[in-house]
Order: structure tokens, then sequence, then C-alpha cells
């Protein structure tokens, strides 16, 4: 899986959890651009996944983080060029990936603990999409599928 850049970003409940991640992101060798916030003053959290959104290119990915992850992964799938998905697990992760071609994994920072987030970041980072039947499935997801 070839990935130039990974883009993070949070409202004020995930900051500690995405300092986490960055870190995790670095370990695998991989360029990580902070979009903020980075403090626990009150934010909005569509402003964030608008602009993660607004940053992705082709071979890049990216990590949101609000509360639940509910919000964020709703405001950034607003986005023709986004597919997020919350995840709560490694399981989730894989099949995000493998399955939904997802180019963005959203987290809960007060549903899921550093350790099992930074399981299910890896994992999702070195996941490959499987294609195949789950192609002709992504592409009804973009509504590009012949009717």
């Amino acid at each position: 899986m070839k990935i130039d850049k990974i883009f993070i970003a949070c409202d004020h409940a995930g900051v500690e959890l995405k300092v986490e991640l960055k870190e995790a992101i670095k370990k695998l060798g991989h360029e990580v651009i902070d979009l903020g916030t980075n403090n626990k003053n009150s934010v909005d959290y569509p402003d964030y996944a608008h602009l993660l959104a607004s940053k992705l290119e082709p071979n890049c990915y990216g990590v949101l983080i609000c509360g639940t992850g509910i919000g964020i992964s709703i405001a950034a799938n607003r986005h023709e060029n986004v597919r997020c998905a919350i995840c709560h697990d490694e399981f989730t992760a894989r099949l995000a990936r493998e399955h939904n071609d997802a180019n963005v994994i959203a987290f809960g920072a007060r549903v899921i603990g550093a350790g099992v987030a930074t399981a299910a970041l890896e994992t999702f980072l070195k996941t490959e999409f499987a294609g195949g039947r789950h192609e002709r499935r992504v592409k009804k997801i973009e509504l590009e599928a012949d009717k």
C-alpha cells in the first residue's frame, strides 16, 4: 500500500488520543501532518473533518478523532473524495480497508482506549483494498455503478 502522507485532526475531545496516534504513525515511518486542534478549548468537529477532507489526494490517508467518532465521520463523509470509517478495533479497521477501501479512519476518544486505537490504526495502514466483488460495491457507494 502506497502512503504519501497521513493527515490527522481532532476536536477538543480527541487531543490526547491524537498525540498517541501521531507517535504510532511516525513509528511506522509515515509522514504525518497535524491539522489541529491542539488544546482542549471547545471547537466544532465539522471544521476539522472538512479541513482534512480538503487536503486528501491520491495515496493520502486521514485520521479523525472526536468524542465518539460519529459526528466527525459523518462530516467527513459529506466529501466526494472521502470514505471514512469509524472503527473500534483491529477487525473493523481491517475490513474498512479490505472491503470498503476507506481512506480515513475515525475514532471516538471517549469510547476507545489509546492501545486499541493504535492497534486499529496500524492495521488500517497496513491493509490493502481487496478489490474484486468489493470494487463493485465501493463504486455503488460513489454512485459510479451502472444502473
